[in-house]
């Protein structure tokens, strides 16, 4: 495929120590990546690891087609990594998802169909609390706790609609995509409600999609550290928007090829 075609679809995965879990992750799209029938790439960004992530990823890459390996000189946090993804991805639909496939291929697949069908949806959203979906794996009782904790906390305190933000399976259309991770700021794990909130400032349309998921018992949260981070960032996550808005205003049109004012990429 040449690089001046775009892919359909892009997908990023952020990988932080990760060299246990991303040969399986990889193998797994690559089976289904056999059964598409639209053009595809895959994004990983790699942040400074111990265990040799980079070299593994790197090295997948030269036996996978457009698979692309980002990675940058110091830890910066899993916001900072999906930006860096979300930024450099060139697909007309491009999804996020966790390293260790946390919601499976399976439910990518079914959304990027909807997103597909259904031209009046910009970003889907998966959600964990939703009736539909199947937790085949649940987290421990103190981090599905704090999960809940974090989401009610959350919608009140940004006004946010979305009942869970944290579910690392995003998909937005490119150029809903490119303009509101042009605008994200926070490098941290509370990156989610920023780019949420984002979206419904800059009036894109938000779907929230039933997952299947599987809690990894390896998990990089830290409960009690990154949970009190986050907590903290949330009280600060409107103004921050507000002023990100300010600065580089969007105006949402149906007209195509719309100007808006050019964004100073946040780095």
């Amino acid at each position: 495929m040449s690089n001046q075609i775009r892919p359909l679809l892009s997908l990023v995965i952020p990988a932080y120590n990760e060299a246990d879990r991303l040969p399986a992750t990889l193998r797994r799209i690559e089976e289904h990546r056999r059964s598409w029938d639209f053009s595809s790439e895959i994004i990983i960004v790699v942040e400074p690891s111990e265990d040799g992530t980079l070299a593994l990823a790197e090295n997948a890459a030269k036996s996978t087609a457009q698979l692309v390996v980002l990675t940058h000189h110091e830890r910066r946090g899993k916001g900072f990594a999906v930006r860096s993804g979300m930024l450099r991805a060139r697909g007309n639909f491009v999804f996020f998802t966790d390293a260790d496939l946390s919601t499976p291929v399976e439910d990518l697949e079914a959304s990027l169909l909807r997103l597909r069908k259904d031209p009046s949806v910009d970003v889907i959203v998966g959600n964990r609390q939703h009736p539909e979906s199947r937790i085949l794996l649940h987290q421990n009782l103190c981090r599905e706790w704090m999960g809940k904790f974090f989401n009610r906390i959350a919608q009140k305190v940004t006004g946010l609609k979305i009942r869970d933000t944290q579910c690392g399976f995003k998909g937005f259309r490119h150029r809903a995509a490119n303009e509101i991770f042009g605008r994200q700021r926070i490098d941290g794990f509370s990156f989610d409600v920023e780019v949420l909130l984002l979206a419904q400032a800059m009036g894109f349309s938000t779907l929230e999609v039933p997952v299947h998921w599987t809690n990894s018992p390896t998990s990089r949260v830290r409960v009690l550290h990154d949970s009190v981070g986050t907590l903290g960032d949330l009280f600060r996550i409107r103004h921050i928007v507000s002023k990100t808005l300010r600065e580089f205003p969007y105006k949402k049109t149906a007209a195509a090829g719309a100007v808006n004012r050019p964004l100073s990429r946040p780095q």
